[in-house]
């Protein structure tokens, strides 16, 4: 495994993050503890999860599980960068207080609903899941600041942030002193390359370590050939605006680019989303111990250029423009 510090902390983490989001509605407690193990064993020290992940009717879920793991293993606490999310309705969204967004009334009990359920002193990265426009700088930093010196929270991150909400949070930030966000989750991967526009040179500007969901795209860029009617991927295909077959060249080009390289199809799109410059780890949610093979040598796995540049070829969103450092026109420059 090969690790990083996050943003401009001085906190190591696994560039592979374990998500957590299939805890519970797809993976079961028994199988979840076996990947956790499994993570261990690989040298992933990162561990993502969300207050509201367990599927339907069962927010919290995902965080009980990694709770009880840690009960069971209670060594692996200290070993583990744990992270988790606060933003959407715990419970009746038409509830005034518990509605979508980001309140010091809101946090104070969510954040010690996540310590009860991690059955944790603290969290190590408490992340804001989405942007809130309504809430102000004083309340949104004077509540992360309040976090820390309680020692709940030990680092402030976001996800799904635009480059100007980046930006705008983290000099309100330093404006008060405070370290700011040290991360931000956005979904990054061969098929969405949209983030190079503004998020990925934001937070590169503004030391904010990108931490990558999604970079298989969902499983599209596993290698698969076809999708059944109904799933998760027929699902993907529809929201990237591609169909998987045969007369679907640009998947084929990547698979032939694979075998040149001489990895499976996971590994080099994981690999490819880890050598962008602003992105320190990248999130892989997995159902069962199996998805987990290869991913230490996505972490290790440098592509060289003419190997980047082929799959710049087969899958940038502008073709003839480059937005990779390097090769970016002079108004996306790093």
């Amino acid at each position: 495994m090969e690790y990083t510090k996050l943003g401009r902390s001085n906190m190591t983490v696994s560039k592979i993050c374990l998500g957590t989001m299939h805890f519970g509605p797809y993976a079961s407690e028994e199988e979840s503890f076996k990947i956790l193990d499994r993570a261990l064993e690989l040298g992933i020290n990162f561990i993502d999860t969300a207050n509201v992940y367990g599927g339907e009717g069962d927010k919290g879920r995902s965080e009980e599980i990694i709770g009880n793991w840690f009960a069971r293993r209670p060594e692996s606490r200290d070993r583990v960068v744990l992270a988790t999310k606060v933003y959407n309705p715990m419970s009746d969204p038409t509830i005034p207080n518990d509605e979508h967004g980001f309140s010091a009334y809101k946090v104070r009990k969510q954040v010690a609903d996540s310590l009860r359920r991690l059955q944790t002193d603290r969290i190590d990265l408490y992340q804001v899941h989405h942007i809130d426009r309504r809430v102000s700088p004083e309340e949104f930093w004077g509540t992360f600041e309040k976090l820390v010196a309680d020692g709940d929270v030990l680092y402030a991150g976001s996800s799904n942030f635009s480059g100007w909400g980046l930006a705008k949070v983290q000099m309100q930030a330093w404006q008060r002193g405070f370290t700011g966000l040290i991360s931000e989750q956005t979904q990054y991967n061969l098929l969405n390359r949209i983030p190079e526009l503004e998020v990925l040179p934001a937070a590169h500007d503004f030391g904010v370590g990108i931490i990558a969901y999604m970079p298989l795209a969902g499983g599209l860029l596993t290698g698969k050939v076809q999708s059944l009617a109904g799933s998760r991927t027929s699902q993907l295909e529809e929201e990237y605006g591609i169909k998987l077959g045969p007369e679907n060249t640009q998947f084929a080009d990547f698979s032939a680019l694979c075998q040149d390289v001489g990895e499976r199809e996971h590994v080099v799109a994981t690999a490819w989303t880890l050598q962008h410059p602003a992105v320190a780890s990248a999130i892989v949610g997995v159902r069962n111990v199996e998805q987990l093979d290869g991913l230490e040598q996505a972490a290790r796995l440098h592509l060289d250029p003419e190997t980047m540049q082929r799959l710049d070829d087969i899958f940038s969103i502008n073709r003839g423009r480059k937005l990779r450092p390097g090769a970016a026109p002079e108004a996306y420059s790093w």
